[in-house]
């Protein structure tokens, strides 16, 4: 996670300052002011090299029209022709991407800071891990155009067993105890109007089984961590959609699987016992790990993609968790959130990772950080959907900057430059069930990311952004300057109290007491 990102780098994309984007024709919506979506208004990226995500090569010297928050069409140059009074982005020697997806966030109530970090990093859509009503409101406000922001798809509560490893720390959760409380959490977070049902880690088989059952009923997608007590292939089976995580992948995939799992059914956890649970349980994953079977890992991994079963890497949370030593002190990205959160972010990073963490964890957990890596190539290789998500929310886990290092982080571990751009693009799209979004083709919403170098010759070059394209409405490089500005500033003032008291609501998210 070691940071050389300059300020003015920063400012430019995080990879170094490039060459403004040149529009024409002297529309009013130009010069930084996001344009459209409005009715017969034409935006034109011309002389651009498109990547669409579908695995086609990139086509060089294309034309790209977008018509309100639609792509109109996409061609070659000499034969798509501009309408007179179209806004026109000067593409030459520039990359056109898909609008990119964080599929496993936790933002917070920062409006002035989540959304635009997004935005202005080239998220246009994120998957929110947790219910709030903050977010709910934001939302609503996306879609019906006055907010700029990601749009997003918003789960429940998470559901977790009895007793929880979140009891008294803080973020929503419900916990149950038997089937029937699973079934009834699963109707009641339908109701409250969550998209998808959250599983986390404590489930007992048969809740976990009884929610699976309901949510099949409810007609309501569920997804989340394998709890400890289930394998891989039963929640696939299931029906779980998406697995987050790398956790309990060798627990799967092990040659002395009979025998961890009934250490892990001995594991004692008390209510909110999230550190100790933690590290209890690292001895068994690196023991699992140690004993990795690959024929028995191929078997596993089929079954995962003959169901359809994606899995969320996050390697920029397990990095964070992993590699303590590497999170840097100095990163300038962290000034664009407040100096309480960073405390608070330092405050977590001792009192739940490494709180109780024997001294001779950090080379095995280094280990295995490394086979996390190996471990996501063989996923890729063996047809597993892998979806690009950071846990943001989690300690120095940044909303917008982090996605970056999560897809730098994914071609470290040998994914091809295509490959890597689908897990935040296409595969996001079939995952949501959004047939209309994930590439650049006529008729998909127009969530694009206008790149000063090619990503397909170095992921990294995805954070050289000069140009996002949101739902049809242009934020040009000096209206994204003026952003980061705007969230630099925000920055500086005090967190909302109902800000500063909430954690992540995925690992550990502790809250640090307050005077």
């Amino acid at each position: 996670m070691a940071s050389d990102v300059s300020r003015r780098a920063v400012l430019a994309g995080v990879a170094g300052a490039a060459a403004g984007v040149v529009l024409s024709e002297g529309r009013a919506a130009a010069a930084g002011r996001p344009t459209g979506p409005a009715g017969g208004q034409v935006l034109a990226i011309t002389r651009v090299t498109v990547i669409d995500a579908t695995g086609r090569p990139a086509a060089r010297d294309m034309t790209v029209l977008v018509r309100g928050d639609r792509v109109a069409e996409v061609g070659p140059v000499r034969s798509v022709a501009v309408p007179a009074g179209a806004t026109v982005v000067d593409g030459q020697g520039r990359y056109l991407i898909p609008g990119l997806v964080d599929m496993h966030v936790h933002s917070t109530e920062l409006e002035r800071i989540y959304p635009p970090l997004y935005l202005a990093n080239g998220v246009t859509t994120v998957r929110e891990m947790s219910a709030n009503p903050v977010l709910s409101g934001w939302r609503r406000e996306v879609e019906a155009g006055t907010r700029l922001g990601p749009r997003s798809v918003i789960g429940s509560r998470l559901i977790d067993g009895a007793p929880s490893l979140w009891e008294g720390i803080g973020p929503p959760y419900v916990s149950v105890a038997d089937a029937g409380e699973a079934r009834a959490a699963v109707r009641q977070e339908k109701a409250a109007g969550a998209d998808f049902i959250k599983t986390y880690t404590r489930l007992s088989r048969a809740s976990f089984l009884a929610l699976a059952g309901e949510a099949r009923r409810q007609r309501i997608p569920f997804l989340g961590h394998v709890p400890d007590f289930v394998s891989f292939v039963e929640a696939s089976d299931a029906g779980l959609r998406t697995i987050e995580h790398l956790f309990a992948v060798w627990f799967n995939t092990t040659r002395d699987e009979r025998r961890l799992r009934a250490a892990i059914a001995d594991v004692p956890v008390g209510p909110g016992d999230y550190a100790g649970w933690y590290n209890r349980m690292h001895p068994l994953e690196y023991e699992a790990a140690r004993g990795y079977d690959r024929v028995k890992a191929a078997r596993v991994f089929h079954r995962l993609a003959r169901n359809g079963t994606r899995l969320t890497p996050t390697l920029t949370n397990h990095r964070v968790v992993d590699v303590t030593s590497e999170i840097p002190a100095d990163d300038p990205r962290y000034r664009y959130l407040p100096q309480q959160m960073r405390d608070m972010w330092a405050w977590q990073l001792q009192e739940v990772y490494l709180k109780g963490r024997p001294a001779e964890h950090a080379a095995t957990r280094r280990e295995l950080f490394e086979r996390r890596l190996r471990l996501v190539a063989e996923l890729d290789r063996e047809g597993v959907p892998l979806l690009a998500g950071t846990d943001t929310g989690t300690a120095y886990v940044m909303p917008g900057f982090s996605l970056h290092d999560e897809l730098r982080l994914l071609s470290e571990a040998g994914l091809s430059g295509m490959r890597v751009l689908q897990a935040a693009t296409a595969e996001p799209a079939r995952q949501l069930g959004r047939r209309d979004q994930g590439t650049i083709e006529r008729g998909k919403v127009a969530d694009l990311v206008l790149l000063a170098a090619d990503p397909l010759r170095d992921i990294r070059n995805t954070t050289r952004i000069e140009a996002v394209v949101v739902r049809g409405r242009l934020i040009d490089e000096e209206r994204r300057r003026r952003m980061l500005d705007d969230v630099l500033a925000a920055a500086k003032e005090p967190m909302p109290a109902s800000t500063a008291a909430a954690g992540c609501a995925c690992h550990g998210g502790a809250t640090p007491p307050r005077g």
